[in-house]
């Protein structure tokens, strides 16, 4: 297995429940050290990170770069591996406070560093974008909860057809293939949840490749809502932990609870829903084979018109939460004056050097 040394992932997620957060699960509550950057748009906590995660790569370390599912190249948060060491931006809409002040979590602020005179003067206008900002994505929440409907109607298609013996054989077939010769560890495994995928302003996008880079053994499941991938993923992820392995569990955001990529990383394996990575997989499991084609027929219409809203629905959320990005744009105008990014730096070099005291 290759060490890829950086990882792109999402934490949070534009999601048919709204704005769903996984911060909680970016780094463990028994980190050496969790910094939450606080301040407001513009202030650079996205840059902040940044510039220490490519301090962390150059010095040969591992990083994880947390994704913003509103803003494609902006970072929500950073993690050096290594050296159990997260940086996070702990402001709206995932307001993040200390858990472990002081052991573990620390603030700060880089609002500190703001000419708050200057801001006052631009108090109607970036009140103003706020607001704009608000409604745009709660346009795009509406036409992302508006999906569910067309969802569960497949999904109850599906089910209607499924072989639920079949489909539980297999489940069981699964985990004997993946678990029989696997050791048993005294302890109970971790599930570390996050979003493999985002619905952000550029569109529909992972960045699964990276987290998939090296894994040698990769299955891909087929099946439509209402095949049991979910149920299938989710028994695999608890019988890992139930012998003693972490798994990392990546969700939709058209199901935030739901997982559509699971890895195994100590066993060297990955189950996913993606289609793109068809051809990297070893095996692939086909679970739409399982449902009784004369259902499907008899409902072709229905599936059909049901996915076709939902790719229109995604469309037109996309769009909104592209307007929003457009919006909050404009309100980092007004912050990136008022900024003393020379004490900003300043404090970026402090941070490293503390950091490096962990190496």
């Amino acid at each position: 297995m290759k060490n890829n040394k950086c990882k792109k992932l999402f934490p949070g997620g534009n999601t048919t429940q709204g704005f769903f957060s996984y911060f909680d699960y970016i780094i463990r509550p028994d980190a050496n050290r969790f910094f939450i950057l606080k301040g407001g748009p513009g202030v650079g906590k996205s840059s902040f990170m940044k510039k220490i995660g490519n301090e962390m790569l150059k010095k040969g370390f591992t990083i994880e770069e947390h994704y913003c599912s509103s803003s494609n190249d902006s970072l929500d948060a950073l993690v050096i591996k290594e050296l159990d060491i997260g940086i996070v931006d702990g402001t709206a809409p995932h307001m993040i406070d200390p858990n472990n002040p002081g052991a573990v979590d620390e603030i700060v602020n880089l609002g500190d560093y703001l000419d708050e005179d200057y801001l006052v003067k631009h108090k109607t206008e970036s009140m103003a974008i706020n607001h704009e900002t608000t409604k745009c994505f709660r346009r795009a929440y509406k036409y992302l909860n508006a999906i569910v409907p067309f969802i569960e109607d497949i999904r109850d298609i599906y089910e209607d057809g499924m072989d639920t013996y079949r489909f539980y054989q297999l489940c069981d077939s699964m985990q004997k293939n993946i678990f029989e010769h696997v050791d048993k560890k005294n302890r109970i495994g971790f599930t570390r949840h996050l979003f493999g995928s985002s619905i952000a302003p550029k569109g529909f996008i992972d960045y699964q490749e990276t987290v998939f880079d090296g894994i040698d053994d990769i299955t891909y499941i087929k099946g439509n809502w209402g095949t049991g991938w979910d149920t299938l993923l989710e028994g695999l992820g608890k019988k890992a932990t139930l012998l003693g392995y972490d798994v990392e569990a990546y969700h939709t955001p058209l199901a935030p609870n739901i997982i559509e990529d699971l890895i195994i990383p100590e066993l060297n394996i990955a189950l996913t829903t993606k289609v793109k990575f068809i051809d990297q997989s070893s095996c692939v499991i086909d679970l739409d084979a399982l449902v009784d084609s004369k259902i499907l027929q008899k409902y072709k219409k229905e599936i059909e018109y049901d996915k076709k809203m939902i790719d229109e629905l995604i469309v037109k959320s996309i769009e909104y939460v592209n307007e929003a990005k457009l919006a909050h744009d404009k309100l980092e105008s007004f912050y990136i004056p008022a900024m003393d990014f020379n004490a900003v730096n300043e404090k970026r070099k402090e941070i490293v050097k503390r950091i490096l005291q962990y190496a």
